[in-house]
């Protein structure tokens, strides 16, 4: 049955148009005008971005990561090598990044392939990460089922002790991803639902810009 006070809730999107006249050929530059504008906002979290990742057999999963970094290579971000969605991406590659500025009426679609960063740069971002942040990327067991909260803490603490003269090295385990975009899609909101959509699809070296219903 249809829950009415659900249903009801919506907004009409006015503040701005894309038109695939105005994009950039290649969608990374189109990103980084989109980015620009985000960080010039006083948005929460603007580079938090929902992962999907899935099973060999399809079964998908998706969580917020954090972006720390993009290029021409792709969109980087930096996770347990041995968690669920670690597993995920060592068995399926595929997946999709989305991007949702809410402020700005704005979605940016991302699909592409996962590989694992070069070590020296996961090493290069971990040891930026304040001291706490280290000592919990080693301390935890990403995804695995724990007794109870203060066996958590204990690991941490552990794991304190043991670098209390020394700064925590990154585990093995712990490391950053590049997502390379085969496709990108974005995502304007407009009145009435009439919602801008321009899509950029890889072929071979090119990418073809076509516009989507709404």
């Amino acid at each position: 049955m249809l829950n009415k006070e659900v249903a009801d809730l919506r907004k009409d999107y006015r503040l701005a148009s894309l038109d695939e006249g105005d994009v950039a050929k290649d969608p990374i530059e189109q990103f980084d005008r989109w980015w620009k504008e985000v960080t010039s906002g006083q948005l929460n979290e603007p580079n938090a971005m929902t992962l999907a990742t899935s099973t060999p057999d399809g079964h998908p999963s998706a969580r917020i990561v954090l972006l720390k970094s993009f290029d021409a290579d792709g969109f980087v971000f930096f996770t347990n090598y041995e968690s669920r969605k670690g597993a995920e991406m060592a068995a399926n590659p595929n997946v999709s990044l989305l991007f949702f500025w809410q402020e700005l009426e704005r979605q940016v679609r991302i699909d592409g392939t996962v590989s694992k960063v070069a070590p020296d740069v996961s090493d290069e971002y971990y040891n930026s990460r304040p001291p706490g942040s280290r000592i919990g990327a080693i301390a935890s067991p990403q995804s695995r089922v724990i007794p109870h909260r203060s066996f958590l803490e204990e690991q941490v603490r552990i794991v304190a002790e043991k670098y209390v003269l020394q700064d925590p090295v990154r585990p093995a385990y712990w490391g950053g991803y590049v997502v390379k975009p085969l496709q990108m899609e974005f995502w304007q909101g407009r009145s009435s639902r009439l919602h801008d959509r321009i899509v950029y699809t890889l072929e071979g070296n090119e990418w073809k810009i076509e516009r989507l219903a709404p």
